[in-house]
């Protein structure tokens, strides 16, 4: 019988994690030649972010949600909310936001970048706008620090903890263990897997809405094609099984007007756990429900801005 070469299998899969590894970094970079950075930067505590502030008027403040980037809202919502001072924020970790090495946020901490952003700009109890995991962050904030914000406007929020992954994320989820998986999955395997996969994921995040055709560049959907972005994806799915369940228990708290839009359709968090029992828990809260799928600021802008503004005056 002869004998295992474990020298050569070792020197192939070496061979072939360098090179899934370049390919990684590869795309990455191309991602960021097609998506270039909008905004300006912001030094806070633990993060730099990345952001973009336009308009005048009572401010309102968006954060987007998992493995998404401020285009996220630019694609087709800020531009239905004139006259405002709109300030759109790429999370800590995501988009061109960028943390210290070896740093990673959970949602209390971005929560806590984020209202030192909102320090730091000088907005007066700015409505808080939040896309699902935005949403669990936004929930934080307010919980935090009470009376930075005015109100909140939580479209397709996570505001529950749940144990069942969505579909669409169970492949990020099994790289979730350790901080050497997810850095393993982050840099070797998502990348290729997400670049052939891409098109059938971004159906199962947008069904049953259709997903528009210029979404990767102009709503910022390839910068999700980008090792550091994918391991944020990964640790924040972690993040948010550990940390809602505190998040949720504090919501009678919870004393400005909280304002939750969905879809029947989202594939992504149901409308009944998400939605429903989450207003049932919060005083004065309201609950909005549409026809569509998870990513309404994108497939239905002019329905998710006049909610918004309905927001911004509830009381």
């Amino acid at each position: 019988m002869a004998k295992t070469n474990w020298t050569a299998i070792g020197a192939g899969a070496a061979a072939v994690g360098a090179g899934l590894a370049l390919f990684s970094q590869w795309q990455g970079k191309r991602a960021e030649r097609q998506v270039p950075a909008d905004g300006k930067f912001l030094d806070v505590d633990g993060a730099r972010l990345h952001y973009l502030d336009v308009g005048e008027g009572p401010a309102i403040v968006m954060i987007h949600g998992l493995g998404g980037q401020l285009r996220n809202f630019t694609y087709a919502l800020s531009d239905r909310l004139p006259g405002h001072r709109l300030v759109i924020i790429d999370r800590p970790r995501s988009g061109y936001s960028t943390v210290p090495a070896g740093v990673e946020p959970g949602l209390k901490d971005q929560a806590d970048a984020i209202a030192q952003a909102i320090d730091a700009l000088g907005l007066k109890r700015p409505l808080l706008v939040g896309h699902s995991l935005g949403g669990a962050i936004s929930l934080s904030l307010a919980l935090d620090r009470p009376g930075l914000v005015s109100a909140l406007a939580l479209i397709a929020p996570l505001t529950q903890p749940q144990t069942e992954v969505p579909a669409a994320f169970r492949g990020l989820a099994a790289g979730g263990a350790s901080k050497i998986s997810r850095t393993l999955v982050a840099n070797l395997l998502a990348v290729p897997v997400g670049t052939l996969t891409r098109e059938q994921s971004a159906k199962a995040v947008f069904a049953p809405e259709p997903v528009p055709a210029d979404f990767a560049v102009k709503g910022g959907g390839l910068l999700a094609l980008r090792p550091g972005n994918v391991y944020a994806a990964i640790f924040e799915m972690q993040a948010a099984a550990d940390e809602m369940a505190g998040i949720a228990a504090r919501y009678g708290e919870l004393q400005l007007p909280v304002s939750v839009l969905y879809a029947r359709e989202d594939n992504i968090l149901g409308y009944q756990l998400h939605g429903e029992q989450t207003v049932g828990e919060i005083t004065g809260a309201r609950l909005e429900l549409t026809d569509g799928g998870h990513m309404l600021p994108i497939t239905q802008p002019e329905l998710t801005a006049a909610f918004i503004q309905r927001a911004r005056t509830a009381r």
